[in-house]
């Protein structure tokens, strides 16, 4: 028995370990793979993409968390790409243009949080959502951006990226190779990346910079194949700046796109280089995977039937007052003094009468 508790223990203890130092080889859109045995994951991913008919800029920023010093990170383009940083501020910008809106809303009867309850739980309620080359890798391009070591890859052979990768001391795990292919068989080129950070020791954890990729399209599309490789759930956040509201084509595998905002804006700051400052519909679209196995190909997006506008509303219940006094205690107060009132004159009636007898 006491051999059986042990192997047990060590199958356990092996199956940890082997958690334990399992890469997430994927981000909604690329590849990320760690240095050796070390572990690194994408908790969110947030994009900025601009698309005016033959151009798609993607401004992308991720967070990722793990304990892996340096990591590789791949994304499939359909055509030649540039690379560059982007710019952060956009991101913030973004969040302030899709803010909720709030909202008082009163009721009348009190809550968990009123007088004479002495709970002080908040209420908010949200809105409803409206509804060819060889088969070696063939470097185009390489620049150094910060943190980010970039190439600019061809390949007509998912090998070709595992010799290149392994070159630059990674490697390209079976899996990934396998769903590249679909990728080389429509010709898409690469952008490869290494990342580390910029003080020596430090791991490749929190808030990565932007990176902004521009490459020619004449259709929106966001690649997200890679996806159905990654070990946990995954969060995509998407900016779609185009002349229209843009929506997914369908949820490809993961639950479905919720809309958070919609609506023309006027970009300024960092938003107004995707969009040459000219006014943009603005849609802002959330979406989770929590099998991400189960993704089946690449978003494509397209303008909806109409432009309808969208902001998420917050409301905050008020309780109802009269001079600062509850209404609902007024009324009960006026309900008890009409019926005392009533009383007293069916008392006064019946002692009218008993005396008059």
């Amino acid at each position: 028995m006491k051999r059986r508790i042990a192997a047990l223990l060590l199958a356990l203890l092996a199956t940890q370990l082997g958690s334990l130092i399992s890469p997430a080889y994927a981000c909604g859109c690329g590849a990320m793979i760690p240095e050796g045995y070390a572990r690194i994951g994408v908790e969110r991913e947030t994009s900025v993409v601009r698309f005016d008919g033959r151009t798609e800029q993607i401004v992308m920023r991720f967070v990722v968390r793990g304990d892996a010093p340096r990591a590789a990170w791949i994304m499939p383009v359909p055509g030649r790409a540039t690379v560059e940083l982007g710019d952060g501020e956009m991101f913030r910008q973004l969040t302030w243009l899709t803010r909720p809106e709030y909202k008082t809303r009163g009721y009348f009867w009190p809550r968990d949080r009123d007088w004479p309850f002495s709970s002080t739980n908040g209420d908010s309620v949200g809105a409803a959502l409206p509804g060819a080359g060889a088969p070696a890798v063939g470097v185009v391009g390489r620049e150094q951006l910060g943190d980010f070591d970039v190439a600019r890859l061809t390949a007509t052979d998912p090998d070709a990226l595992r010799n290149w990768l392994e070159a630059n001391g990674f490697k390209l795990p079976d899996g990934l190779a396998t769903e590249l292919k679909p990728y080389v068989d429509q010709k898409w080129e690469y952008v490869a990346v290494r990342l580390a950070p910029r003080q020596q020791g430090k791991t490749l954890t929190g808030t990565l910079d932007p990176l902004k990729i521009r490459f020619d399209s004449n259709r929106l599309v966001y690649p997200m194949r890679l996806s159905r490789l990654a070990k946990t759930p995954q969060s995509l956040g998407l900016y779609i700046l185009a002349d229209h509201r843009m929506e997914p084509a369908s949820a490809i595998g993961g639950a479905k796109p919720k809309v958070t905002f919609a609506g023309e804006v006027t970009p300024q700051d960092g938003l107004a280089a995707l969009t040459g400052g000219k006014p943009a519909f603005l849609t802002a679209i959330d979406q989770e995977f929590p099998e991400p196995g189960r993704i089946d190909g690449d978003h494509e997006l397209r303008a909806t039937a109409a432009d309808t506008p969208y902001r998420k509303v917050i409301y905050h219940g008020e309780l109802i007052t009269v001079g600062g006094i509850p209404a609902w205690l007024l009324t009960v107060a006026a309900v008890l003094v009409a019926a005392l009132a009533a009383t007293a004159f069916t008392l006064r009636r019946r002692g009218s009468r008993t005396a008059s007898a």
